[in-house]
């Protein structure tokens, strides 16, 4: 059984939702930690959701969401003309959706730990909101926005029931490392069970080596 075709596919999906939720949780987490709107908790909740929510769950709910006979789904069919379901977009959506709070958690603490007199003497000296944040609150929190990174990257890495739900196993297209090693014992092939699994293992290990090192260092820790 050949296990490149899983691998690329993995690290491709762990890239692009990587970029895209640094690109999102950035503005959020800034929200979320200055602001004092009423619905802050209700956002907070729905970010930290996928935590405690069983993939399972979660990826039933986003596979009715994709499916071609929902609003969604048909009006992404219609524009497409491929479905969200079983497809790499899908997956893509999926990952979003599950891995949102390992970026913004770790940012929203980094942003959290920026001294406030430092922001307000910015201000006082005349910087605006946008030249503060660029210029002090973003650099200061760059240990932060490294960590939600590797994070994100990890655990995008390691999903198997959104995943599964949302993709399937269909090789080249949704079949990532970890849906390659269910796929490996169900055929009773634990020479490549046992050689992805340890590869996930050491990768797993050395991700939060990294991460506790930064926060040794004077990083920010993970809520």
């Amino acid at each position: 059984m050949t296990v490149w075709p899983a691998i690329w596919l993995t690290l491709k999906l762990a890239f692009v939702t990587t970029a895209i939720l640094l690109a999102v949780a950035l503005p959020l987490a800034w929200w979320l930690t200055t602001t004092r709107s009423k619905v802050r908790p209700v956002v907070e909740a729905i970010t930290t959701l996928p935590l405690v929510l069983p993939p399972t769950v979660l990826g039933f709910y986003l596979l009715i969401l994709m499916s071609p006979t929902a609003p969604f789904g048909a009006l992404w069919l219609s524009v497409t003309g491929d479905t969200l379901t079983f497809s790499f977009t899908g997956l893509v959506i999926a990952s979003l959706v599950y891995s949102l709070p390992f970026a913004v958690q770790p940012l929203q603490t980094a942003f959290a730990s920026v001294p406030r007199p430092t922001m307000d003497a910015a201000r006082t000296l005349g910087a605006t909101p946008r030249d503060a944040f660029l210029t002090i609150a973003l650099p200061l929190a760059r240990r932060g926005f490294l960590t939600a990174g590797v994070l994100t990257f990890a655990h995008t890495v390691g999903e198997f029931g959104v995943v599964l739900m949302v993709g399937g196993n269909i090789p080249g297209r949704t079949r990532v490392i970890s849906i390659e090693i269910f796929t490996a014992v169900e055929t009773l092939d634990y020479a490549t069970a046992h050689l992805l699994s340890l590869g996930l293992l050491v990768f797993s290990f050395c991700v939060l080596m990294l991460v506790y090192v930064f926060n040794r260092r004077g990083g920010v820790r993970v809520a």
